[in-house]
């Protein structure tokens, strides 16, 4: 039996090169063909595919929120995110997601039909090119953004979203001397400002994992992902727990500084 293959993809040029190219594989078979997210989760409830190929970017919505949606619901679907951004954050996010494979769509045909076949038959294990080399980048900005504990303890604060001078209280220290660590965290991080501190430490771990943190819909700057609301009953990872943590304070610290564009250290 040939692997049954649905596509969802916003760019109808996309699809067309996807069938133009499966249509020389005797065992891989297109069965259906969605151009939003929307309609994706119809086709492919009804057609049941062996393998889905999702485009990361949809018209209206985000292929990484999709994929899971899809693996929660069939662990064992095979799942191949397409991406015109084959960057290691998005490289990260999928493999956190759940999927089986990750391809950049300027990726060889060999690479693309490969992940294909080995979502047809190990739906739960991940590939990507580049993978090795994505996490010894991943650890060198680590190992080059490792924390004394006194730096360690400001960001943990940061995080609770508390103020410079309840900072300065927590760690018994002048509001100066506390002005001074987190000026020295944000020139570590190379960041301006608490939001973007707390959004790079997540990124790169430097926050640990954080449990029972109420829930609300929260953006994280620049990814697009949603946090869940309160009563979702889709099980909820240790990464999502920390950028709810880290997106929960964030807004508050953006609140309580009056939402300012760039607040500076001081508050």
């Amino acid at each position: 039996m040939p692997i049954s293959l649905a596509i969802v993809d916003g760019h109808t040029l996309t699809r067309y090169g996807l069938r133009e190219l499966v249509a020389r594989q005797p065992d891989i078979e297109i069965v259906a063909e969605a151009g939003s997210a929307a309609a994706a989760a119809g086709i492919v409830g009804t057609t049941r595919p062996d393998v889905v190929t999702i485009d990361v970017a949809l018209p209206d919505g985000n292929g990484l929120r999709l994929a899971r949606e899809f693996r929660d619901r069939d662990a064992g679907l095979g799942i191949v995110l397409l991406t015109s951004r084959a960057e290691d954050d998005v490289l990260f996010r999928a493999l956190e997601t759940g999927v089986s494979a990750f391809v950049a769509k300027t990726a060889p045909v060999e690479e693309v039909l490969a992940a294909i076949r080995h979502a047809a038959v190990a739906a739960s294990s991940f590939t990507a090119a580049g993978l090795a080399v994505a996490l010894a980048r991943r650890r060198a900005v680590q190992e080059r953004l490792a924390l004394s504990s006194r730096e360690a303890e400001v960001l943990r604060l940061l995080s609770d979203g508390l103020s410079i001078p309840a900072i300065a209280m927590t760690m018994f220290i002048s509001q100066s001397t506390a002005k001074t660590y987190v000026a020295r965290l944000y020139e570590k991080l190379g960041v301006t400002n608490r939001a973007q501190a707390l959004m790079t430490a997540v990124q790169f771990d430097l926050i640990g994992h954080q449990c029972g943190i109420s829930a609300q819909v929260v953006r994280a700057p620049g990814t697009g992902n949603a946090i869940p609301k309160r009563g979702a009953t889709r099980a909820i990872s240790p990464q999502m727990r920390r950028g709810q943590k880290v997106g929960l304070a964030a807004t508050r610290a953006r609140a309580r500084d009056g939402e300012r564009p760039a607040p500076g250290i001081g508050r």
